[in-house]
């Protein structure tokens, strides 16, 4: 199938040597183009390139009237402006910043914070009340910062509004302990913690090497410009949204709608009519979910089937009618959305063929946390099926090829190498080759013009008492095309006498069985599993179908926990 590119950018975005340098050059090239458009109070709110600069040197300057200059400082809560120059301050004042979800309860923000050395933590109006009632468990922290403060907050409490105060005066009376300090790409920035409890996580040491390498890669991989409109949705802790969701983005000039919840996804798409998004796939997923759910509830399938059958036809010969055929679908999304760059785990090739022939591009990338995180990309002009693209600029895969010549796991070497693991030396050593490589632990194979396939995770193989390997993904991805399941996980469960059988444990849609008992939902899904496994090499099927009615247990990614799956 050849993948249509409708981007055309009119420049390409510049190559900073620094956060800071990105910063700088954004406010001198856009001034007061808005950055950010977002909610506040009921009213819609812009802040601009210009804003940002200012925030940057204000509250980097302002934080070494606390002693916090240079210093390890989290951050936690939502996606706002103030968030974003937080973040930038502090790195590009020679501190370390330590990004973390808001999901975690009082007891884990507090480990974290005590195991990356916190000395203060900035927050968003979302943590307000946990920094009031369980301020007693960080006992570490020495300075509170609310972005948008409620009541009296005690003495150890400075409010964002009074440090950028303090910074501009600081600024006005010649001080430049930010904009004149010295930047060292090399030295850590950022810990970023894996998913994992305390126990099992552990702290990615990034750089502003690895940052903006990313960041510029990024700009370089995709045909996007100042023109470009986008919307964040992903949680700002995540390193594919703050790599390449923002810093890439404000690089080069863009505008975002910060999305001001998960629950209205749809309207601000519809009012904003951004025409680019970075997501991961389940969001992808529930658009494709929404476009023929809506379809089928109008008795169109057939007559859109005959459409993109027709389209397709015309595309082939040059002719694009995407537009005229199917405006009303794409017009849920604000109508001029072109592209979708796509992260975090594969998406299913069907999607991505209906979302091309509505006339929406989907680039699938690869990229892990210990990469800042970008690896491989597909480009508009060179889209290839069931791949995650090519290697982006800066950065080196091989396959550390395994017994059938071909397949191994997938090694990284380049500037957006993450530097180890905040004090674990033990396990920075294992994940790195003699040569310097980064052992990703995905496994995969590349084709002979450098495309990327990824086939499974290591962790998650399956390992059958054959002592054949199965990789949970693959199976997974059929199972998707079942409409009437809403989602799995595919794991290997051993038996009472302890051989491994590949067990699939399947969320019903319920919306497909309006009216029906559980025991009539269970035997079709199995039946559907049965039917499916027709398709599957023996050795790769079903053994055991197992119904859950309650969605798993996501990341605020929006990927599932699959170490909780048992």
């Amino acid at each position: 199938m050849r993948f249509v590119n409708t981007l055309s950018p009119k420049s390409r975005p510049k190559i900073n040597i620094d956060l800071y340098d990105m910063v700088k050059t954004g406010a001198d090239n856009f001034g007061d183009k808005t950055l950010y458009l977002y909610d506040r109070a009921g009213e819609e709110r812009r802040f601009t390139y210009n804003d940002l600069l200012f925030h940057v040197n204000a509250i980097g300057t302002a934080l070494s009237k606390y002693n916090l200059f240079g210093k390890h400082i989290a951050i936690v809560g939502d996606t706002c402006p103030e968030y974003i120059a937080s973040y930038l301050a502090v790195v590009n004042g020679n501190g370390v910043i330590v990004p973390l979800p808001k999901e975690l309860s009082a007891d884990n923000l507090a480990d974290f914070m005590k195991l990356s050395e916190c000395d203060a933590v900035i927050y968003t109006k979302a943590m307000n009340t946990v920094f009031k009632k369980d301020k007693q468990l960080f006992d570490n922290i020495k300075c509170f910062i609310p972005i948008e403060p409620e009541g009296d907050e005690g003495d150890d409490t400075v409010p964002y509004s009074l440090l950028l105060d303090e910074g501009k005066q600081m600024l006005e009376e010649g001080c430049t302990v930010l904009t004149e300090h010295h930047i060292d790409p090399e030295a850590m920035c950022a810990i970023i913690f894996t998913s994992g409890t305390t126990g099992t996580s552990k702290g990615v040491m990034l750089n502003q090497r690895n940052l903006t390498t990313a960041a510029n890669s990024a700009g370089q991989s995709m045909q996007y410009d100042e023109d470009n409109t986008f919307i964040s949705f992903l949680p700002p802790y995540h390193t594919y949204e703050m790599s390449i969701g923002q810093f890439a983005i404000m690089n080069l000039g863009a505008t975002i709608k910060i999305n001001s919840s998960l629950k209205h996804t749809i309207r601000d798409m519809a009012s904003f009519k951004p025409n680019a998004l970075m997501l991961v796939p389940l969001f992808v997923e529930t658009m494709h979910k929404k476009i023929w759910d809506e379809i089928d509830k109008r008795g169109m399938r057939k007559k859109v089937n005959a459409a993109i059958k027709a389209s397709n036809a015309l595309l082939a010969v040059g002719i694009d009618m995407r537009k005229k055929f199917f405006g009303k679908i794409t017009s849920a999304f604000g109508g001029n959305l072109k592209s979708i760059v796509c992260g975090g785990a594969a998406v299913n090739p069907e999607i991505i063929k209906d979302f091309h022939a509505f006339g929406i591009l989907i680039l699938e990338g690869y990229g892990i946390t210990e990469c800042s995180p970008l690896v491989s990309v597909n480009r508009p002009d060179g889209v290839r099926l069931r791949t995650v693209g090519t290697p982006v600029d800066g950065c080196t895969v091989r396959i550390d090829v395994g017994d059938d010549g071909k397949t191994g796991e997938i090694l990284v070497k380049g500037d957006n190498v993450m530097l180890g693991y905040y004090k674990n030396p033990e396990a920075t050593a294992e994940v790195f080759t003699v040569d310097g490589y980064f052992r990703t632990g995905d496994i995969g194979y590349m084709d002979e013009d450098g495309y990327i396939y990824i086939t499974g995770r290591k962790k998650n193989v399956i390992i059958l008492s054959n002592g054949k390997n199965v990789f949970p993904e693959e199976i997974e991805e059929y199972i998707y095309k079942i409409p009437e399941v809403l989602e799995s996980v595919v794991i290997g469960r051993k038996d009472a006498a302890g051989v491994p059988r590949i067990t699939a444990i399947c969320v019903p849609d319920m919306t497909k069985y309006e009216g029906a008992d559980n025991e009539t939902v269970e035997a079709d899904i199995r039946a559907k599993i049965a039917e499916m496994n027709k398709k599957l090499p023996t050795f790769k099927q079903v053994a055991v179908t197992e119904i859950r009615w309650e969605e798993f247990e996501k990341t605020p990614s929006r990927k599932i926990k699959r170490y909780k799956v048992q």
